[in-house]
């Protein structure tokens, strides 16, 4: 059996793992080459004391032998390194074991002479994990590193017996494109909270138009996890509900960076260290974070004159504890110190951050974390951040200019915000896919403008749920959405600017805003 519910529902997601891990250290499975993520005991996922997250492997367990030329690969999706001019990660998946797995690459279609050898991940789910029983799924990974910068590849994904170079398999190339050496204008987008739906597949459709140099996805990636508790109790646990996802978002990702923050739902308990194992199989992201082990899904990069942060919420949650503390605090001290140093940078005017629970939202749902609130918003406001984009209220909500609780400047559809003196603008851009939640005040968007003095709504804090009246809400829009950012440098002195627009399924534009600042 698993953690006792009512003692699961007073224990950490780590505190649970040793609880399992004591109880159960004697039944760890191991399958073949590949290393599993523990043992299975009345159907929860018990982290075995060797073996707590996926790691490569060399040799998939797999008794089994497919024809390589059988076997096609899915599911890409890109990502950036530490640095994007010069590093970006390809990944994808195979359904079966295959041999030799490997990327090619070069400047023409016709030439793809450099080969690299990829990495294999296996993650084995056992049965009595939710209702996927049993099921392997094989991710691979080339980390592609001496990029000329701005410069265009082609790629190609293959293994024994399937060769994307071959003439008949041309059709399956892909490209990418490194950031550029210097500060040019540039466009990306963002969403979060997406799952796997004909919104999400719309969505993705609609902003692979918008030309976007890279996409930020603020958490609830998959939904693999329908709970989002971070519990083992949760019997709807699906892996492959992934494979459903990545096969979903590969028309957009094989192209554009796909660069995620980890939400609740990402949390995937059966999987340790911290419900993480699962999320460092699929995706390599930058490893330039306080903590890459527990905290996979924080970092930062630098593409033109823009700082991007990603974090973990997770960890200051008060409404959804269960990795509350993991980081020991490591986690908003290392934020402080990137916020200090891009402010320092003589090459970045833009500071970006992204994270999955909202600072400030309205919805019935979940509306804001104290914990944001607590941690993290009084250093945005230090050191003057830009644009804070979350998910986790699946719909769209932008708020006035903030600082320090309370408006400072009212900024209509299509006004200008300037960090600098006047605060902190936030967006909620949780409408990717998943179903809607909805709003206490009436909706209020671009050509259906309806504002109100003041909305009733709630905070999430330690000690539970305490109701607010706060008069920052400005735009609610209550549709399938994405976010576009434009950001167009300027030369020192000068006015730089991100345009912020919010895009309807529909193709409509829902708000428009602009951050303005003197480039460096």
């Amino acid at each position: 059996m698993g953690v006792p519910e009512k003692l699961a529902e007073r224990m950490s997601m780590a505190e649970q793992h040793e609880y399992l891990r004591s109880r159960f250290s004697r039944r760890t499975m191991i399958r073949g080459g590949a290393v599993t993520l523990g043992a299975v005991a009345g159907g929860a996922f018990v982290p075995g004391a060797s073996a707590q997250a996926a790691v490569p492997t060399q040799a998939a367990p797999s008794t089994e032998t497919v024809d390589g030329s059988l076997v096609a690969p899915f599911g890409r999706h890109l990502a950036y390194g530490n640095d994007p001019r010069t590093e970006i990660t390809v990944s994808w998946q195979v359904p079966v074991a295959v041999k030799k797995p490997f990327i090619r690459i070069g400047a023409h279609p016709w030439d793809l002479s450099r080969k690299i050898e990829a990495e294999v991940r296996t993650l084995f789910t056992p049965a009595g994990v939710g209702a996927s029983g049993n099921h392997t799924q094989y991710y691979l990974h080339a980390k592609l590193t001496h990029l000329k910068p701005g410069k265009t590849y082609y790629y190609g994904v293959g293994h024994a017996g399937f060769d994307p170079a071959a003439p008949h398999l041309l059709g399956t190339l892909g490209t990418f494109t490194t950031a550029p050496a210097h500060k040019a204008p540039f466009t990306f987008t963002a969403f979060g909270d997406e799952g796997v739906s004909y919104h999400g597949i719309a969505n993705n459709s609609l902003l692979l138009g918008q030309n976007p140099a890279f996409h930020l996805h603020a958490g609830d990636i998959a939904y693999a996890d329908p709970s989002g508790s971070g519990q083992t109790s949760d019997t709807g646990f699906d892996s492959r509900v992934w494979d459903q996802f990545l096969a979903q978002t590969e028309s957009v990702a094989k192209s554009v960076p796909w660069m995620p923050a980890y939400g609740n739902h990402d949390m995937e308990a059966w999987y340790s260290p911290n419900g993480y194992g699962g999320e460092e199989a699929r995706w390599t992201l930058p490893d330039n974070g306080p903590d890459a082990k527990n905290l996979p899904g924080v970092y930062s990069f630098v593409y033109g004159n823009t700082a991007v942060i990603s974090l973990d919420a997770n960890d200051i949650s008060f409404e959804i504890p269960a990795n509350l503390g993991i980081s020991g605090g490591t986690q908003t001290t290392w934020l402080e110190a990137q916020l200090k140093k891009y402010r320092a940078s003589k090459d970045v005017d833009f500071v970006v951050v992204f994270f999955h629970h909202c600072a400030y939202c309205t919805s019935t749902a979940h509306a804001s974390e104290g914990g944001v609130r607590q941690e993290w918003v009084p250093l945005f406001e230090k050191y003057t951040v830009d644009l804070v984009i979350n998910g986790h209220n699946h719909q769209y909500e932008r708020t006035d200019v903030i600082k320090a609780g309370a408006v400072t400047k009212k900024l209509p559809i299509g006004g200008t915000a300037y960090p600098e003196t006047d605060g902190v603008v936030y967006v909620t851009a949780g409408a990717a896919g998943r179903s809607l939640y909805s709003f206490t005040a009436p909706l209020s968007y671009e050509g259906h403008e309806n504002e109100v003095e003041s909305v009733a709504s709630f905070i999430n804090t330690k000690n539970g749920k305490q109701n607010e009246t706060v008069t920052w809400s400005r735009v609610r829009y209550l549709d399938y959405s994405f976010l576009r950012v434009d950001v167009r440098p300027a030369s020192p002195g000068r006015t730089a600017t991100l345009t912020v627009r919010g895009i309807a399924e529909s193709g409509e534009q829902v708000d428009h805003f602009t951050v303005a600042r003197k480039a460096k």
